[in-house]
């Protein structure tokens, strides 16, 4: 596989300790191997080791305390806590009485906090890896991507689709079953299905609750179970009390990676055009502002604006929605293309505007639209320049 320098960077001050959060496969282990080379590591996915700390947390001291000093010294690396919950009680002693540092790495943090587990109190800084986007690939092949997805594996391979199914059947399913997150497998496999026609759409939380055989309140558990364990995303509408353009109020569904979707959703790209493409386009772009949002440690909501007309703008960034985005599989949008974000523009006179699409060069027109290629308004993007 690769080699991807990705850009979090976790830079721990003498005695600090972390969280590093996000989805299976992401590249945690292989980012924390290379950040500290020489770390002790307990990786919970030993079925040994996990048994032994679940029975007895506390021979997590008695191995620490055979470690050198040398290697006492450095942040102590922790694989997949979430498995053993009861273990963060014993860190945090570690950390109190005897000054020690830990980096604590898990794809969930659902079934600590609903198991109440110690998650230490402020003491541990939080960080989030985001599957690989534009920046930390050489040569990026945008095709690739979105037929691939960007977790560093399925990108790499020239098989993909087996292991997108393996992905969706052992993660996004088997992990939330074994986690004890849900009891009904029939009503939750069932809801996968109805995923597959709702992601990156307006979410009607009764229509599938009835192609499920469940209730509303079961399937708003479900998505919010995807969320919480970092495989999927709501994305909100943006709305002022004293705007004059009525909105529509339902949230969008968006999964963690551009590939995984494609393969839930049978999404097949053959180029670079067409309804599939446009999708998951503007599915990508969400990544990236995601990602962005998370590596530069930036506070701001990712809203999208609707009316009930059905004009829409894609993304909506900031509290005051400065930044309005929309993305357009085309190569060429016209004025046709433009009417959403000309109308979002009428109402709230956002700082800036840009349109995302597949064209050769930008342009910009007399209304101070921004139609950018999909490359230039990712440099734009990770420069600092789209979000100010």
């Amino acid at each position: 596989m690769a080699h991807y320098t990705r850009i979090l960077n976790i830079d721990l001050p003498p005695g600090h300790s972390a969280f590093l959060w996000g989805p299976r496969k992401t590249g945690k282990s292989t980012l924390l191997r290379r950040r500290f080379p020489h770390s002790a590591r307990f990786d919970l996915l030993d079925t040994r080791l996990m048994l032994e700390l679940t029975r007895a947390p506390w021979t997590l001291s008695e191995r620490v305390r055979a470690l050198d000093g040398a290697t006492r010294a450095r942040p102590l690396i922790i694989d997949e806590v979430q498995k053993v919950p009861s273990l963060l009680d014993e860190v945090h002693r570690l950390i109190e009485d005897h000054g020690l540092s830990f980096v604590l790495c898990g794809s969930s943090a659902r079934k600590l906090k609903r198991g109440r587990a110690n998650l230490l109190g402020g003491r541990a800084w939080r960080f989030g890896l985001h599957p690989l986007t534009w920046r930390e690939i050489p040569g990026f092949d945008l095709l690739r991507a979105l037929r691939r997805g960007l977790i560093p594996q399925h990108y790499d391979t020239p098989n993909p689709r087996r292991l997108l199914a393996g992905y969706v059947d052992d993660y996004l399913k088997e992990e939330v079953f074994d986690e004890g997150l849900t009891r009904n497998a029939a009503a939750f496999s069932r809801f996968f299905d109805a995923l597959s026609f709702s992601h990156g759409e307006l979410l009607n939380y009764s229509n599938i609750a009835r192609d499920c055989g469940v209730d509303s309140k079961t399937v708003r558990e479900y998505f919010q179970i995807l969320v919480d364990t970092l495989l999927g995303v709501f994305v909100e509408p943006f709305r002022r009390r004293r705007s004059r353009a009525v909105i529509i109020r339902a949230p969008k569904f968006y999964l963690f990676d551009v590939g995984v979707a494609g393969y839930l959703t049978g999404r097949r790209i053959e180029n670079a055009s067409g309804p599939d493409f446009g999708r998951a386009l503007e599915h990508f772009v969400l990544m990236e502002l995601l990602a962005y949002r998370t590596y530069r440690e930036r506070d701001y909501p990712i809203r999208y604006w609707r009316t009930k007309s059905g004009l829409e703008c894609d993304f909506v960034l900031g509290r005051e929605g400065a930044v309005a985005i929309e993305v357009k599989g085309g190569a060429s949008p016209g004025s046709r293309d433009l009417r959403p974000i000309r109308a979002y523009i009428e109402e709230h006179e956002p700082r800036r505007a840009v349109v995302v699409c597949n064209a050769t060069a930008p342009r910009c027109t007399r209304d101070g639209i921004w139609i950018l290629p999909w490359e230039r308004f990712l440099d734009q993007l990770w420069t600092d320049t789209i979000i100010e």
